[in-house]
């Protein structure tokens, strides 16, 4: 054996000591084993304040010898932004460096949650540790390099499912550490809650569980960690203000836009649960519901056109319409000019001839609302601004939040809609608050897209089709298309 392969094992002995010196101090681990204030962590200098807190309470918990085989509790409320799947990314490391055999296992609310934003999120501070290369990271779990102690010294992210619940089922790890963490805690089922429950009961184990989410829900086990359970549960709300490294200008605007007690603010802002109940605003259920629905005897209904019109790159204008319970998507395009979309309105709007064409005015809307109108289609066309003052005024904050209202009864009464998976993502991803008039305040899309969603244009699109109010249908007057250089008065030429 070479002097130079010597002093690299001397050096791996003294790294795997060095771990093993913070098994019961998380803390010190983190400040230890990440190389602060250089390369991807220029400018840090260590954990953030609240995250450092969580450190700690399960270092003193696993530092007294009366609890440290008692279950480790812990969950966290907060508002956005503050850190937390950086948290989940160290914590899994520590845990895994510093107790042989290690069992971790991770979800989150949803699958492209813990896929596209947590997962990578864990990863990132496995690559960044200094001891990265006792691990292998792949798609679905990391497991430490050693082949005889891959299977069962392990992080595994699993997708939660309420119908097979049993897929948690397995976290027992008798006389060695367990790691459960839940992100976005506030949508995870019941029934995953209790069957972890059942890890709880190892002796001489360590286990920790750590519950993290902003807190979107009045009901359900994470909201009752707060109360209901609060004597078993170590909590804590944070305000995203408070915190770091976050935008507070951004978080101020949205107090500033939706009211320091409002819902909206309470959730995403301060860490604090709703006043109402769930703040999604058309119920999942009522969707499901329609995808499978066929309506009859609509027929004799006014039909409506409705083109909800791309604002950015990411964004698609989508071209529908609706006759009573029915409603069909017709087209989705993406990279036209307000022309080009025009000349496809019209094309509909001849082929069809719907008693009414509403097309979103905002933005470059405006435009395609122009060209229609310049060709002279502008007899039965509506345009929509989603800004201006609702109709019912007492009860809805502005036009948008009210089509959305009245789209979302008729949902609950009854609808058939097309089973396509973007239209039902889009019904269900807006939430809502209320304005300081106790308004209905539907979600702003900028705020949905900060919340990893997309722009809801398909449901833009249905919603615009309860914006006009129209008389059942009779006599249609033919349509005429006027060339730009045509006017009135040269008919006869």
């Amino acid at each position: 054996m070479t002097q130079a392969t010597l002093t690299q094992a001397e050096a791996e002995r003294e790294l795997i000591l060095d771990a093993a010196g913070y098994q019961h101090d998380p803390a010190g681990y983190v400040k230890a084993f990440f190389p602060w204030g250089t390369g991807e962590l220029e400018g840090e200098a260590g954990a953030r304040d609240w995250q450092e807190g969580i450190l700690n309470k399960i270092g003193s918990h696993l530092k007294d010898p009366q609890t440290r085989h008692q279950p480790c509790l812990i969950a966290v409320a907060s508002g956005k932004g503050i850190g937390k799947s950086a948290l989940v990314g160290m914590l899994i490391e520590w845990a895994m460096s510093t107790a042989e055999g290690c069992k971790v296992v991770l979800t989150a609310n949803t699958d492209p949650q813990l896929k596209t934003k947590t997962w990578p999120e864990v990863c990132k501070w496995f690559r960044l540790a200094i001891n990265s290369h006792w691990f292998s990271v792949e798609a679905e779990s990391i497991t430490f390099n050693v082949p005889e102690h891959k299977r069962l010294w392990r992080c595994d992210r699993i997708t939660w499912n309420e119908k097979n619940p049993e897929a948690f089922a397995g976290l027992h790890n008798k006389r060695k550490r367990i790691l459960v963490i839940f992100d976005e805690a506030s949508a995870i089922a019941d029934p995953i809650w209790e069957v972890t429950e059942g890890a709880l009961t190892d002796e001489d184990t360590e286990i920790i569980w750590l519950a993290f989410g902003n807190p979107t829900r009045t009901a359900g086990r994470f909201r009752e960690c707060f109360g209901k359970y609060k004597h078993r549960w170590q909590t804590d709300q944070i305000d995203s203000r408070r915190v770091e490294g976050t935008n507070k200008k951004e978080l101020n605007q949205q107090v500033l836009d939706y009211g320091e007690d409002s819902d909206h603010v309470r959730i995403w802002v301060k860490g604090e649960f709703p006043r109402v109940g769930s703040t999604q605003y058309i119920p999942s259920d009522a969707v499901e519901r329609a995808r499978k629905e066929e309506a009859r005897g609509y027929e004799h209904l006014a039909k409506i056109l409705a083109v909800d019109v791309a604002r950015f790159g990411d964004d698609q204008t989508v071209i529908g319409w609706r006759q009573g319970r029915k409603l069909v998507i017709l087209k989705k395009l993406r990279g036209l000019d307000t022309v080009e979309v025009a000349m496809r309105v019209i094309a509909f709007m001849e082929e069809l001839s719907p008693d009414a064409t509403v097309v979103d005015g905002d933005g470059l809307g405006a435009g395609v609302v122009d060209q229609i109108r310049f060709r002279g289609f502008g007899r039965r066309l509506f345009e929509f601004k989603g800004a201006q003052k609702a109709n019912n005024a007492t009860k809805y904050f502005n036009r948008r939040a009210e089509v959305w209202g009245l789209m979302r009864d008729w949902l609950m009464g009854g609808a058939d809609i097309p089973d396509d998976p973007e239209l039902a993502a889009d019904l269900t991803g807006p939430e809502y608050t209320y304005s300081r008039k106790n308004q209905i305040l539907l979600e702003k899309k900028a705020d949905m897209k900060k919340r990893g969603l997309s722009s809801p244009d398909c449901g833009d699109m249905a919603a615009m089709t309860f914006a006009p109010k129209v008389a059942p249908p009779g006599p249609k007057p033919k349509r005429v298309f006027v060339h730009p250089d045509q006017s009135a008065q040269n008919w006869m030429t």
